[in-house]
């Protein structure tokens, strides 16, 4: 008796301990910065200025824990699955994840660091298998199932059929159907992917950060007064400051070799910006490539497919891979035969000022700019000069007026925290009613951890579930800084760029949805809007008024604008055919058998077979084409761009022949309603269909860019 009266007072002790530390484990993570609920002004906004790296893997630890029991309770409930206790309960769940993960890619884009990378390598394959325990929790899926079934015979609302929709394919296609041994590899093929995806994506990093090309004083004929004073600083800032830098990113890489006078050193810039992660050491992506192809294909097999594209393009506007194929070659021809024209243009004046070279790649751009000039008597680096970043800002924010009816005012205050100085924060209202709609981030220069490229992100989007939602949007590029006070001046082709990124922004700020799952979007479509809001930098009111020299503050003269208008189709060869040649790469990657590919062979011989011209490569070769293989977003999705640029190419021509021109006040009611605000809550082709009154076609991408026009 005694023995057990002992048992059951160690069993209490132990039970009461085991509650104290579970107390105190939930105490510490309430204090973890990452895990507070967001406060202050505009709803809430993340504690960036609070954020400390040690507390990272804490707090993933503690979301995806709190996410996984939440998904439990929905997949346990003992009441008959219905959209209000399924569906609506997962739209609802992992709210603590979503601002945890805010963080995280924070650090990954914009602040990355070997401390990082070291917890990022830790929390990779945990954030795999938390994404596995959620599509593969049977008893989930079953209620998932049950919800999709029973709406084949009763209709929902269209945004409810449409969230239903979307989770169940989702489920589908990501294993939820197979069985136990199925599951296990599926999930443990996920985790391995995630570890390669975080490799690969690190050594290209590795390699932009470490191949630094240093220049003398009297290597710098032909560069630019601002972009001498940028490589100047930059060069300081890596302990060299007799020395200026070109660092191996494209917004340093692409000017060097537009206006260098010293080939040899374009040839060692282009090489190293285009050997990222293809240099025989610990850092190429080579062997990663293998065996990221080699997965994808062996899990797509495991669901019954011929091969990842297959998989993949089923839910996107191509549907398979033949027609986003058949989209691509049919540009293809134009597009070399274009490059062959431009290439006779340059060695015309290579010869004629004796330079004794046959065009090479890391000529294409020094001698495209003298065609240009002789061509158009257009100089780039006279249009820089009233290419202004301060004035591009106020460019796109006029757009917006404009179109969205949108204000942005700079919140200078301080009450919206941000995780670097450089960042700049604006509060988005309706202009004919003052109503909050969101806040906007702009984080536009280059620096030690950024990831290259610009790109765009939400840290919340609009819904109405729950009540109404603001959005907090971001906008990143990576323009290189110049000395204190000394304007900031981009080429036409960044200036474009900054319009696409805002594009992004504004379709997150447009958003009119329901569910947090419908502000996704279809891979070849999400980039129409973005491409489309490139045009407006063309339109009157922008030139007129905001492209303003730098020095003098005159606005562009008309007959600078009328040549860079004539000169909107030039080097369409080279920009349509290094783009191709990825997209195509990227379709032939996922649709041969792994087994018979060795990368660096594979993009040889079938470039070759293509007829790809020699005095040109991919915009992204293989080794750093992150794109495709740092994660899963743009894989086989590549061609998007292009599929896109069809529905841009003849929603422009619209807006061309509208009475308004491209701000008439009726075609743009009709772009916010049906073609932003709808995020993924309409199909995207009955969408366009909506807007245009018929599907796009594909002679206004051709009419576009200058090619033929079939017959």
């Amino acid at each position: 008796m005694k023995l057990h009266f002992k048992l059951l007072i160690l069993s209490f002790l132990a039970l009461n301990l085991a509650c104290t530390q579970e107390e105190s484990k939930d105490k510490i993570m309430t204090e973890n910065t990452l895990l507070k609920d967001w406060d202050g002004p505009y709803e809430g906004v993340p504690n960036f200025d609070s954020m400390k790296l040690e507390d990272l893997e804490p707090a993933m630890d503690y979301a995806i824990k709190k996410h996984l029991q939440e998904i439990e309770d929905i997949a346990n409930s003992s009441e008959p699955a219905s959209f209000e206790n399924t569906i609506e309960a997962m739209e609802r769940a992992g709210k603590l994840m979503d601002r945890v993960y805010t963080y995280y890619g924070i650090w990954s884009s914009n602040l990355s660091s070997e401390e990082f990378r070291e917890i990022q390598q830790k929390l990779s394959p945990k954030l795999s298998e938390y994404q596995s325990k959620i599509r593969q929790n049977e008893k989930l899926f079953n209620r998932i199932k049950a919800v999709y079934d029973s709406t084949l015979e009763e209709n929902l609302e269209p945004q409810e059929q449409r969230v239903v929709n979307l989770v169940y394919k989702s489920f589908e296609m990501n294993g939820a159907n197979l069985d136990k041994e199925g599951k296990e590899r599926y999930a443990e093929i996920n985790k391995e992917l995630s570890k390669l995806y975080t490799d690969f994506s690190n050594n290209i990093l590795h390699d932009e950060e470490n191949y630094v090309t240093f220049l003398n004083e009297d290597q710098l004929e032909g560069l630019s007064d601002s972009f001498v004073k940028s490589a100047k600083k930059e060069a300081e800032q890596q302990g060299k400051p007799d020395q200026y830098a070109i660092v191996n990113t494209r917004s340093s890489m692409d000017p060097f070799l537009t206006y260098s006078e010293e080939r040899d050193l374009r040839e060692k810039v282009w090489k190293n910006y285009y050997s990222r992660g293809d240099n025989a050491d610990e850092y190429d992506n080579n062997k990663l490539i293998k065996e990221i192809l080699s997965l994808r294909d062996e899990r797509v097999e495991l669901l019954g497919y011929e091969n990842f594209a297959q998989w993949r393009l089923q839910d996107r506007m191509a549907k398979n891979p033949e027609n986003a194929m058949n989209l691509l070659m049919a540009v293809w021809p134009s597009a070399i035969a274009r490059v062959e024209e431009e290439v006779q243009d340059m060695q015309q004046i290579a010869d004629e000022e004796k330079a004794n070279i046959e065009i090479k790649p890391w000529d294409y751009r020094f001698y495209a700019e003298k065609v240009r000039q002789e061509k158009y008597d257009l100089d780039s680096e006279e249009v820089k000069q009233y290419l202004v970043l301060e004035n591009l800002t106020d460019a796109i924010f006029y757009v917006a007026g404009r179109l969205f009816d949108f204000e942005f005012s700079e919140i200078t205050d301080g009450s919206v925290p941000v995780f670097h100085e450089d960042v700049k924060v604006y509060e988005v209202t309706q202009k004919t009613d003052g109503s909050h709609v969101g806040v906007f981030y702009l984080d536009p220069y280059a620096r030690k951890g950024k990831r290259s490229g610009a790109w765009a992100t939400t840290y919340r989007s609009y819904t109405t579930f729950d009540g109404e939602t603001n959005v907090l949007a971001s906008n990143n590029s990576n323009f290189v800084k110049g000395a204190k006070d000394e304007p900031i001046l981009v080429s036409w082709d960044d200036a474009e760029t900054f319009f696409h990124e805002f594009g992004h922004a504004l379709h997150f700020l447009s958003a009119d949805v329901k569910y947090p799952t419908l502000n996704g979007g279809v891979r070849d479509y999400t980039e129409f809007q973005s491409q489309l809001l490139e045009r407006w930098i063309y339109t009157d009111e922008v030139i007129t008024n905001y492209l303003k020299h730098y020095e003098t503050g005159e606005p562009m003269p008309e007959e600078l604008v009328a040549k860079i208008k004539n000169a909107s189709k030039f080097n369409q060869g080279f920009a349509t055919t290094e783009f191709l040649a990825s997209a195509i790469m990227d379709m032939k990657y996922h649709t041969t058998d792994p087994g018979e590919i060795d990368p660096k062979t594979f993009e040889k011989e079938t470039l070759e077979e293509l007829g790809m011209p020699e005095e040109l490569v991919m915009r992204h070769r293989s080794p750093h084409f992150g794109h495709v293989f740092s994660g899963e977003g743009y894989a086989t999705g590549y061609y998007g761009y292009l599929w896109a640029d069809v529905l841009t190419s003849d929603a422009a021509e619209a807006f061309a022949e509208a009475e308004g021109g491209f701000y008439d006040k009726t075609l743009s009611e009709r772009l916010v309603k049906f073609l932003f605000a709808p995020r993924n809550a309409v199909d995207p082709a009955e969408a366009y269909r909506q807007f245009r009154g018929r599907d796009a076609e594909i002679n206004a991408l051709m009419r576009d860019r200058g090619f033929p026009v079939p017959e």
